[in-house]
């Protein structure tokens, strides 16, 4: 039995961590003006976020289409897998899960399970790197996507944003609610957990780094935390120095620039955490 992982450029994992564990990941796109880009191939990210306030368009995104996904499953089973998982972005914030389960269905050389995250970045990432140390220790598929699913339930992503002014050119956010949120030093704040999405809003950028760190200390005693950022290293390195007793002791945190997929929508100078809580602790800071 040879169960290979699958999954998207939204998962944010370090490429030396894809490779050591033999994860197939599939570039999203992001589209400037009349030009795409596969994710992470033809478009740096450093090179996206230094140019991003500069676009004249608003950069959008896609996913590639069934055919993209069948290839892959077919090339992995050409090299000997039996089974394939396709772990994927939340389908409530992209189109890419339900591609991946449309091919999945269509692939007839090798069944292949497609697994809806609920969640994005490192969120994402940190369920694919389960997946992957679970099928490479002879985990049966049934054992994984069980392990996923109760995962997935203790899996939470925070995010603080440095503006609203990304949000704005989306239409995610008025004229007026930007006029209004800049005028206050507002920080948007993301929380992201089972799928769903939500927004708080947070004046200043003390109080937004104050919040992340109480909503992850508010979960209880966490088994993984990570760090995510927007081309925001120092930050994103600040972050973890202030919430240092949060993290687990036997661990080094893992740090990850969160791709273009998502940056897009939120701009540069976000920072934030991905993390899993301990088994049976409360949901609580979510609500």
């Amino acid at each position: 039995m040879s169960i290979k992982i699958v999954t998207d450029s939204n998962c944010d994992l370090p490429e030396a961590m894809i490779a050591e564990h033999g994860i197939t990941v599939v570039p999203l796109y992001i589209n400037i003006g009349q030009q795409s880009y596969l994710d992470g191939i033809e478009l740096s990210r450093q090179e996206f976020y230094e140019r991003l306030p500069d676009y004249e368009s608003v950069p959008t995104t896609s996913a590639p289409g069934p055919e993209a996904f069948r290839q892959v499953y077919e090339r992995l089973a050409a090299r000997g897998a039996t089974e394939i998982l396709s772990i994927h972005i939340s389908a409530s914030l992209s189109a890419t899960f339900n591609i991946a389960h449309a091919a999945a269905q269509t692939t007839s050389v090798v069944p292949v399970t497609a697994f809806d995250s609920g969640q994005l970045t490192l969120g994402t990432g940190l369920l694919v790197l389960a997946a992957a140390k679970a099928a490479a220790a002879g985990h049966s598929m049934a054992d994984i996507l069980g392990m996923l699913e109760a995962q997935a339930s203790r899996t939470f992503t925070f995010a603080a944003l440095d503006t609203l002014e990304f949000l704005r050119r989306s239409g995610r956010v008025t004229q007026l609610q930007f006029g209004l949120g800049s005028l206050l030093q507002i920080k948007p704040l993301l929380k992201m957990h089972d799928g769903q999405i939500a927004m708080e809003r947070v004046r200043t950028r003390r109080r937004a780094i104050e919040r992340l760190i109480s909503l992850v200390s508010d979960l209880g005693p966490v088994e993984e935390l990570t760090v995510v950022h927007t081309h925001a290293l120092d930050r994103a390195q600040a972050l973890q120095q202030q919430a240092g007793h949060l993290f687990p002791k036997d661990k080094v945190p893992m740090f990850a620039e969160v791709t273009p997929v998502i940056g897009s929508h939120v701009g540069p100078g976000a920072v934030g955490f991905a993390c899993i809580t301990a088994a049976d602790e409360s949901f609580s800071a979510y609500t």
